[in-house]
């Protein structure tokens, strides 16, 4: 039996490999437990790490924090590539409003800490380590570590004990801020899924509609002519000249008062086009395809490698095929084309054409699904790479070095590259199940390293009175989180999806991201999460400090 020890409590590969194993799967198993139908999700697996930790199934420290840290950059570069394409958009509609409910999450939290700091007596560089393992962050720890040493000469090994100790509980006190913020909000989550998505409805990027022609000042001239007219974004997909039958309308083509046409455009000009134009007629898209006999409408996938980051002007379908590209379709929403636009593996394109035409079409972007199942591992760890880099660069001292570090570098390449990777010509498509099951992975493995890490000499801490540090950590997760989450959903109305993922990311916690992004079913809290996120990695450092500083 002597291999079984040497496999439980000793070292070596395989040591280490079957510890995070049984980690895995047993919290992956209680994750499956609900009380009162709410359940902490993977957060078990932080749990059963620090019950291994704590009965001795531990392995070497460099190896650990490398599983922790490996995780971690997994969990987050997965969700970079995912939000990245509609990143910047969500930052334009409110990622300035977001910032700010997360600087205020901040300050609230720290100026609790030194108020608790005042009435119990509790050394601040302890309580710093307490705030750090509140907000799940274990950069501010290391930050607030290195500062005091710096100014002191000599360690305080309450620092990391006191974040060891918090971090589970500040982890678990954000999930329960959530129910909290539900049940004092009122938050009926089948009613908030159905109002987000008739706003998502209301803010698609393409509107169809069929028009008759009525102006007559433009009786006579080509859609060309009529286009340069209007400065709208819009496409005139389909023409049928006094009731025969419809043919593709593009830049030439002549149109008449009496004529008909199928219109895409934003929503935001429909209204306008529409009035220079005509007026509207109840002739959906379906019944188009009906009118016109031979010609057919088709989305086609684009699954060529060599398609990633061309550009409609640079493969002249229209021209070549005598098609017309009325929308293309990505990650769920509908685009209008424009000459110079981009295209990415995955987008769809709706494409309308005869038969035969729109067979080369096809031919020629790929239009096999078999495809987009193959990983392109190369850009995944070359975006890696590069965070890892942008992460390790020394941003400014105060007196030490702050970095974005592990988590907030890889995030924002991942954001760059989802965005502008086809700029590079690299390939950023990845399916669903292949992106969740990197994230999973990669969140498993950091809550049981944390975990592992954390479960040495946790109970010996707690009975010599660290658990004061647990209660504190609790009042300083709940506190700014229900706060703030407040203040957001009554001044700024927002959305509960939202607001979770901004206040996971205030708290730089991917585990209560995990069950927000559980409960919602949707992008939004990742979305928000990454908005506000690199920010907070680099301000909870700061502030980390600048109390050691201040204590000083």
């Amino acid at each position: 039996m002597d291999f079984l020890q040497s496999l439980l409590f000793g070292e070596g590969v395989a040591h280490s490999i079957f510890v995070l194993a049984v980690v895995i799967t047993l919290g992956s198993a209680l994750s499956k437990i609900r009380i009162c139908g709410i359940s902490l999700g993977p957060t078990w697996i932080l749990f059963a790490g620090i019950a291994a930790g704590h009965f001795g199934m531990r392995f070497n420290h460099d190896t650990l924090e490398f599983v922790r840290d490996f995780g971690l950059t997994l969990f987050v570069f997965s969700i970079g590539l995912q939000i990245g394409p509609g990143f910047f958009s969500s930052l334009r509609k409110g990622g300035l409003r977001l910032m700010w409910l997360s600087l205020l999450v901040m300050i609230v939290g720290t100026a609790l800490t030194y108020l608790i700091h005042l009435l119990s007596g509790i050394p601040l560089q302890t309580m710093s380590g307490v705030l750090a393992g509140a907000v799940a962050n274990t950069p501010a720890m290391g930050a607030a570590q290195q500062t005091y040493i710096d100014m002191t000469g000599v360690n305080d090994p309450s620092i990391p004990l006191s974040f060891a100790v918090s971090y589970p509980f500040g982890i678990i006190a954000v999930i329960i801020a959530f129910i909290l913020l539900r049940f004092i909000l009122r938050i009926d989550l089948s009613k908030e899924g159905e109002a987000l998505k008739a706003l998502n409805n209301e803010n698609k990027l393409a509107s169809k509609y069929s028009i008759e022609i009525t102006n007559r000042q433009i009786d006579g001239m080509t859609v060309g002519e009529i286009r340069n007219l209007i400065n709208r974004q819009f496409v005139i997909s389909r023409i049928s000249h006094d009731g025969n039958k419809a043919s593709i309308a593009d830049s030439d083509s002549v149109i008449h008062c009496g004529d008909k046409i199928f219109v895409v455009s934003s929503p935001e000009d429909k209204i306008a086009v529409m009035k220079f134009l005509g007026h509207e007629i109840n002739m959906l898209e379906a019944e188009w395809g009906e009118f016109e006999g031979k010609l057919v409408s088709r989305r086609i996938v684009i699954t060529r490698p060599e398609i990633n980051g061309k550009r409609f002007v640079d493969l002249r379908l229209r021209t070549k095929y005598g098609i017309n590209i009325t929308r293309v379709n990505r990650s769920g929403v509908d685009i209008i084309p424009y000459q110079g636009m981009e295209l990415q593996l995955g987008d769809k394109v709706m494409v309308v054409g005869s038969e035969d035409a729109i067979n080369k079409v096809s031919d020629l972007l790929g239009n096999s699904l078999k495809k987009l199942h193959q990983p392109h591992i190369l850009t995944i760890f070359l975006g890696i790479a590069i965070g890892v880099l942008v992460g390790s660069i020394p941003l400014f001292s105060i007196p030490q070095p702050v970095k974005l570090g592990l988590a907030a570098g890889p995030m924002i390449m991942a954001i760059l590259i989802g965005r502008f990777g086809t700029h590079w010509h690299l390939i950023t498509y990845t399916t669903l199940s292949a992106n969740l099951m990197l994230r999973e992975v990669g969140l498993a493995m950091f809550l049981a390293a944390v975990g592992l890490a954390s479960g040495d000499g946790f109970v010996e801490a707690v009975v010599a009175g660290g658990y004061i540090w647990m209660i504190y950590a609790v009042i300083i997760a709940v506190v700014p989180v229900i706060l703030v989450g407040v203040f957001a959903r009554l001044v700024y109305h927002m959305d509960f999806y939202t607001i979770m993922g901004m206040l996971s990311g205030s708290m730089t916690n991917p585990i209560s991201l995990s069950y927000a992004n559980g409960i919602a079913g949707n992008d939004m809290p990742a979305i928000s999460y990454a908005t506000v996120y690199p920010l907070v990695m680099f301000l909870r450092v700061i502030f980390a400090q600048m109390m050691i500083l201040f204590m000083m």
